[in-house]
């Protein structure tokens, strides 16, 4: 592969230090604002002298908001670019975790993990990361005949898998007598609260070495938007580029679902807001996912914390009520 360009560097370098600077303002925003009147200066102090509990408003900071923080930034990320990667690969703008069903197959994997009595991390995580790729290959499958043009096929093959994965979740919940069961309803919505630092820690392990390997495959999917064959006469190995591609973004997705539950749209709203900003290069809109995404879901949880007057919402509410109008837009859009 050639070298980037000394312009492309510096604007890939420009979009990332500017998103990076968005991502920690919106950090420390989501660390200051909540229901127990914590103000800027008070996180400002208690970040600066390194606080690690003593007193109250530490212990709300470092042990309670501080780990949400960072989970919705990392969900962000990976919502953010699983959906920049779907729609490179499958070459349709309204692909995207949700919208496919890959994250309702996660989900299904991941409650069958739970009945297992399996761990949250990693041994969830596993078996949310075996339901996702069965769900990518069901919906592959399933859009693979010639009666209908492909784009189409993969976008109703999605949603008639989305809306029997939800089918499936709601059979298993109605069904067991397990009582964790019956109180993952609020998590599937998309739930942050239940964030400790070790389960972000595993996460992080898991996601930013994904988010390094897509970096690395950014090109390739600029090649890609020009066709399989003009992709292959350049170089690239199209059948490889694409299955590790969906492996790994079918790994970022499931390992997000395991920890948080559905969040639909993310990977829709973000990558065509920043498309129009940074323009369409893939080298730029990975990092840019990477960090912009982030940003965008820390504000979606606050919002879930701030917006209710008694307690919270689900974050995955937040996203739906600003994704799903822009869903209906673009596919009016797409003449599908």
């Amino acid at each position: 592969m050639k070298t980037l360009k000394s312009p492309l560097v510096s604007k890939i370098a420009t979009v990332t230090l500017i998103l990076s600077i968005v991502l920690l303002v919106t950090m420390v925003i989501g660390l200051a604002m909540g229901s127990s009147g914590i103000n800027l200066e008070t996180v400002w102090k208690t970040l600066v002298q390194k606080n690690n509990g003593g007193t109250m408003e530490g212990a709300i900071i470092w042990k309670i908001r501080f780990p949400r923080v960072l989970l919705a930034a990392m969900v962000g990320a990976a919502l953010s670019l699983g959906g920049l990667v779907f729609q490179a690969l499958l070459k349709n703008p309204l692909a995207e975790p949700y919208i496919l069903g890959i994250s309702g197959g996660a989900a299904i994997g991941a409650i069958i993990g739970i009945l297992l009595g399996l761990a949250r991390i990693p041994g969830v995580a596993l078996t949310a990361f075996v339901g996702s790729l069965a769900t990518l290959v069901l919906i592959i499958f399933i859009s693979s005949g010639r009666a209908m043009v492909v784009k189409d096929a993969l976008l109703l093959s999605g949603v008639m898998v989305n809306a029997f994965c939800s089918a499936v979740i709601m059979f298993l919940i109605s069904i067991t007598q397990d009582s964790r069961l019956h109180n993952i309803i609020f998590w599937l919505m998309g739930d942050l609260s239940a964030s400790q630092i070790h389960h972000v820690g595993m996460l992080a392990a898991i996601l930013l070495p994904s988010f390094f390997v897509v970096f690395a495959f950014s090109n390739r999917m600029n090649l890609l938007q020009m066709g399989n064959d003009m992709a292959t006469s350049m170089g690239v190995n199209v059948r490889q580029t694409t299955l590790i591609m969906l492996v790994v973004t079918s790994l970022m997705i499931s390992v997000t679902v395991s920890q948080c539950g559905l969040i639909a749209f993310v990977g829709l709203v973000v990558p065509h807001l920043l498309r129009l900003i940074v323009g369409p290069d893939h080298r730029v809109l990975v990092p840019a996912c990477v960090f912009g995404g982030g940003a965008y879901m820390v504000v979606c949880d606050l919002l879930s914390r701030v917006l209710p007057a008694q307690g919270e919402m689900p974050g995955g509410v937040i996203t739906a009520m600003i994704g799903a109008p822009l869903f209906i837009v673009l596919l009016k859009r797409s003449k599908l």
